[in-house]
């Protein structure tokens, strides 16, 4: 029943919104004017062709030509963000404001990191970073290549607010102000991928991040757009494949690393012809036993594969593409020296997609777009009797997926704007062999959104809601379940000085139980455990705000965050001080109770020589039971990194300091991790000729050897972080 009054609230407000914005801002100016210029790539001033220039506000964009130049006519008065996007390349912003007759506006794009990004995570439109309401971080495919990530959590350690969960190097994951598991969605342009890794510590998320464009990483549950899985925030890898490039392009990255003797590539390519285009790419790794400074750490290899291929039409007003990709991974579970048994999983996954839009439709919707994805996962979990020379199959799990969305941007209204759609997805969850941990369960899911935005002189609003249905239906002796429930935003920016801006937001967030925290009823000895669910469990229901102050200039670029999170019926796991006797592992049930999270977090860049920018960033969050007062369980401690960026033409080394506090507030049968400092040092040199770019990079990480554990690991006391690495990078752009 309230969510049902909240929605209600939701839809009063938005209509009288939509009606005072009408009457107020519905007569549009009728001065025009002309935008032109061109999009060149630095430091070698070589044009960039098929780059998408793009009117954010306006949802128009064009290409450049052989020189890199593009135009804009007729465009209305009014201030816009505009901003150039070349594959692969970081994208670059500027804010221009129309008053009639002609502008030149001119871009530099560069192949190192900046921070002037674009993010479509948060409202499913094009903005710029640093004029979204909410607090989002966008990695560049030149920063994913450099790192080389066996995993996507190894991928985003250390971004800020983001830290690293790990069952071992193969099954990292992200974990997002504290919040982890069912309450960080991870997808791939928008969509669900199919795998189980939320709820299982030691699986991976079947995601190739090397083939990415970008990949944003959006904070607190104000992602309305994706699901009541995203309450603590969402991960979602940004492809290019709904873009239209004349001719070739493409790019190939090959990367090794001394410490795990670890060594791979991908590589891809775009070809269009007329209005068709015709995409591919394909990968694979392996990474040995890693080292650390007290010696190996047995069976914490990996292995990796992918290939994904398909086509797309592209006539005047519209897009049609159709994909298909191939995961096939392979990981150990770390070990003790002395042990003779090794757990190790193989995963695999079948992918099929179809996606498309309208656009410049001329009526009250502008454009539109929709997605569907149908996701075949399977994994087993093997041990392997070293002493016997024998391997068992423990368990196998099939998790068929099926999901969709269509999005829908209606005509600017004023200074009215917004998006609106649906979204649903279905789930076949089978599991057998004696190690089974949950029952046959198919899961239903089906939501209705909307997210609207007012863009007044001197301030903004944005104001959103969501309705959301999840149904569970098991075989066997357990319950059926279905959960309805709101989840609803309101947000405003106030501009305080020139490159200044303060932004609250207000969040009430709503999540079924995860099909395992309600179902799952046996051992998983691949994490030493015997889970006990609970089908009797309620929905999570939340409040938080979110307070942001904001500085951008030439000179410096500040963000500084404030949150609070109160979150009732907050599911928690718990040792029960038990013992399954037939598999002697400790026995863990699913609670609930009210969960509080506080926290903070800042990052800076700051020009102290025309070469030469300082950076530094830390975060922090104390996240507990409130009613038990008891700290939550792996909770990430106080971190910050300090570091240089100097840049001389196409040479850039940037050293970085890495400090983390040590953490003693710990939940039960958790132990105490202490703090460390390691150094890294990146060093690259970027060259461009006509048609290909090339990067070449040497990334030095924790070159102190210093021995440091993660707090976030399951098997952190067994399992040190790794030592000493020099990795190798060239990454080539055509």
């Amino acid at each position: 029943m309230l969510a049902y009054k909240h929605l209600l609230l939701f839809l009063i407000l938005f209509s009288i919104l939509a009606v005072v914005c009408r009457a107020a801002y519905g007569q549009g100016s009728a001065v025009t004017g002309t935008i032109h210029g061109t999009v060149m790539i630095a430091p070698s001033g070589t044009a960039a062709r098929n780059a998408v220039v793009t009117v954010a506000e306006l949802r128009k964009s064009v290409f450049t030509d052989e020189s890199g130049a593009f135009e804009f006519r007729d465009l209305p008065a009014g201030k816009y963000e505009i901003f150039a996007h070349l594959d692969r390349v970081p994208d670059v912003v500027k804010t221009v404001e129309v008053t009639g007759g002609d502008q030149t506006l001119d871009f530099q794009l560069t192949l190192t990191p900046v921070s002037e990004q674009v993010t479509v995570t948060a409202t499913g439109s094009a903005e710029a970073i640093a004029s979204s309401y909410q607090s989002v971080n966008s990695i560049s495919a030149i920063e994913l290549a450099q790192k080389n990530p066996v995993s996507i959590g190894e991928a985003f350690e250390y971004q800020l607010g983001v830290a690293k969960r790990s069952f071992g190097p193969g099954s990292g994951r992200p974990v997002i102000r504290g919040f982890d598991g069912d309450r960080v969605l991870v997808l791939q342009d928008g969509l669900r991928l199919g795998g189980i890794a939320s709820q299982s510590a030691d699986e991976v998320e079947p995601i190739d991040v090397l083939s990415l464009d970008r990949v944003e990483i959006g904070k607190g549950p104000a992602t309305l757009l994706y699901g009541s899985n995203a309450i603590g925030g969402v991960v979602n890898g940004i492809s290019t494949n709904d873009t239209y490039q004349r001719g070739l392009s493409g790019y190939l990255t090959t990367f090794g690393g001394t410490n795990n003797w670890q060594a791979g590539g991908s590589t891809g390519f775009k070809y269009g012809v007329r209005d068709f285009l015709f995409f591919g790419n394909g990968g694979a790794q392996k990474a040995n036993d890693y080292h650390t400074p007290l010696g190996t750490v047995l069976n914490s290899y990996a292995r990796g594969g992918n290939v994904s291929g398909g086509a797309g039409w592209f006539p005047r007003k519209g897009w049609l593409a159709f994909g298909y990709s191939f995961d096939r991974r392979r990981h150990g579970i770390p070990v003790e020296p002395d042990e003779v048994d090794f757990e190790y999983l193989n995963e695999r996954r079948h992918s099929f997609e179809v996606k498309g839009g309208l656009r410049n439709l001329n009526s009250f919707i502008e454009s539109g777009d929709f997605a569907a994805r149908y996701n075949d996962y399977k994994v087993r979990e093997f041990e392997f009797e070293s002493d016997e020379n024998v391997t068992e199959l423990g368990s196998a799990a099939t998790n068929k997926n099926f999901n969709y969305r269509a999005n829908f941007n209606h005509r600017r209204e004023g200074k009215l704007s917004g998006t609106f759609g649906f979204s649903g997805f279905t789930r076949d969850f089978l599991s057998i062999g004696e190690e089974a941990p949950a029952p046959h369960t198919k899961q239903h899911s089906f939501a209705a959104y909307a997210l609207e935005r007012i863009a007044l002189e001197r301030i903004g609003f944005q104001f959103g809601g969501r309705i959301e249905q999840n149904g569970y239906n098991p075989e066997g002796n357990f319950r059926d379940r279905n959960f309805v429930g709101f989840s609803g935003s309101a947000g405003m920016r106030v501009p305080l000085w020139k490159g200044g801006s303060f932004v609250a937001n207000y969040q009430h967030s709503f999540r079924a139980p995860a099909l395992e925290e309600l179902y799952n009823h046996g051992p998983h000895p691949g994490i030493l455990t015997f889970y006990i669910g609970n089908p009797n469990l309620s929905a999570e229901q939340g409040d938080g705000v979110d307070l942001s102050v904001r500085h951008n200039t030439q000179r410096v670029r500040l963000e500084s965050s404030v949150y609070y999170y109160n979150i009732r019926n907050f599911v928690f796991t718990g040792f029960t001080g038990q013992t399954d006797p037939d598999s002697n592992l400790p026995i863990i049930n699913y609670a609930q109770g009210t969960s509080r999270f506080v926290g903070t977090e800042a990052s800076v860049e700051a020009r102290i020589l025309p070469a030469l920018w300082l950076n530094g960033k830390v975060d922090y969050v104390r996240a507990e039971l409130t009613e038990q007062n008891k700290p939550l369980p792996r909770i990430p401690p106080l971190r910050g990194t300090i570091g240089l960026d100097w840049r001389y033409k196409a040479l850039s080394l940037q050293p970085e300091l890495i400090l983390v506090n040590r953490q003693d507030r710990l939940f039960d049968n958790e132990t105490p991790t202490a703090g460390y400092l390691t150094f890294n040092l990146n060093a690259s040199y970027t060259f461009v000729t006509k048609r290909v770019a090339h990067v070449l990079s040497v990334n030095g990480y924790n070159l102190s050897d210093t021995l440091y554990r993660n707090h976030l690991s399951f098997i952190k006391n067994i399992a040190p972080e790794i030592g000493r690495s020099v990795r190798l990078n060239y990454s080539l752009r055509f």
